[in-house]
């Protein structure tokens, strides 16, 4: 199959999205046509990524003018902190690495939010490779350049905007996924469907089944063109000033909700914001902001799809303060009302709605009792 190619131009890098099957045999060739160059790299890896991939990439980047090291992490929301950023970068202190040599990402979207902030704190700025092996990170986390860590007041508080040299997502990694991780990557290429094509909606209705089975070319497709959307919304809004702002359709509530669980294994990030999106959905529709016939669709869509939606499933009102106080923290905010990206139509996002806590959680009450 033919690599398909996005090509990211933003203020501060302009940037390749390779996506394929077989693309981490040829890594050497890739970063040359890439123009990257570097002495020593550093491989930071996901446990969970099988050891023969790792070698493949190895393999593939051996070469005597070359220093390759390897460090594992174990990539969960909790280990998502200022420590491990702290042990990389003695890594690389150690290893005496300079700004013209590289680190890479091999993982998901944790591994990568940690790779990246790691590269873009290192002596201001480290030569930073993506490569996503989930579902999710390739559709998502890996395109625009938002790196993070969680803290204690909520997730992602503390990061960077910094864009890698390269994103490379090689579908094959997909096939080494549970279905809990095919579905929480689906759930971002249906929001980007939701906040900017009815057509691509249109696509996913009539081949959900094949994207959740991993099918060609169906898989390709839907990468492809949720990369394209976030591509072309990155672009105009870097650093999130207005119009990024709708990438978030669902995440006011679904950070909050897997906060709350304190990012525990019952609750994880893609199943959160679906959850959140579902919320999102549902508020749209009681503030008469969604006409009935497009609300019914969407949730028949995630009935079809059988994706995440009852949030009743994970928390009792006792619940709600703990979520409302996430929420109210959330870095979209600035003031003390809850700002909620909400849905009018298919392909039309709102941006900018302000509301107070104890809306919210009237609403969120209703929402626990359906």
């Amino acid at each position: 199959m033919k690599i398909k190619k996005i090509i990211i131009r933003t203020k501060t890098q302009k940037y390749q999205i390779l996506i394929g099957p077989h693309l981490i045999k040829n890594l050497t060739v890739l970063l040359k046509k890439n123009s990257i160059n570097f002495n020593n790299c550093l491989l930071l890896i996901d446990r969970n990524i099988p050891k023969k991939n790792i070698q493949l990439i190895k393999k593939s980047l051996s070469n005597k003018n070359k220093k390759i090291y390897l460090h594992w992490i174990k990539a969960t929301e909790t280990n998502k902190n200022q420590k491990n950023i702290e042990k990389i970068l003695k890594v690389l202190l150690k290893n005496n690495f300079s700004r013209q040599d590289c680190l890479i990402s091999i993982g998901g979207g944790i591994t990568g939010d940690i790779g990246g902030f790691t590269a873009s704190i290192f002596k201001r700025g480290l030569k930073f490779i993506n490569i996503p092996t989930t579902l999710l990170s390739q559709v998502d986390s890996s395109v625009g350049g938002k790196t993070g860590i969680n803290t204690e007041y909520g997730k992602n508080l503390i990061g960077s905007f910094y864009q890698p040299k390269l994103v490379i997502s090689d579908t094959n990694f997909l096939k080494t996924l549970p279905k809990r991780e095919i579905v929480c990557g689906y759930g971002e290429i249906l929001k980007h469907s939701l906040i900017t094509s009815k057509n691509f909606f249109y696509f996913l209705e009539n081949n959900i089944q094949d994207i959740l089975n991993l099918k060609s070319p169906s898989i390709e497709k839907a990468i492809f063109e949720s990369c394209k959307i976030k591509k072309s919304i990155v672009q105009k809004d870097e650093r999130e000033k207005n119009l990024r702002k709708v990438l978030n359709f669902g995440h006011t509530f679904g950070h909050a909700y897997e906060a709350s669980l304190k990012f525990s294994k019952k609750l994880n990030h893609g199943e959160a914001v679906l959850l959140g999106m579902y919320s999102a959905l549902n508020f749209s529709f009681k503030k008469k902001l969604i006409n009935k016939n497009e609300f019914y669709l969407i949730l028949n869509h995630f009935k079809k799809a059988n994706l995440p939606s009852k949030i009743n499933k994970y928390f009792t009102v006792k619940n709600l303060d703990k979520i409302l106080s996430f929420m109210i923290k959330d870095k979209k905010n600035n003031s003390e009302k809850i700002n909620l990206i909400l849905l009018k139509k298919i392909g039309n996002p709102i941006i900018n709605n302000h509301y107070n806590k104890n809306y919210l959680k009237s609403f969120l009450k209703d929402e626990l009792n359906n």
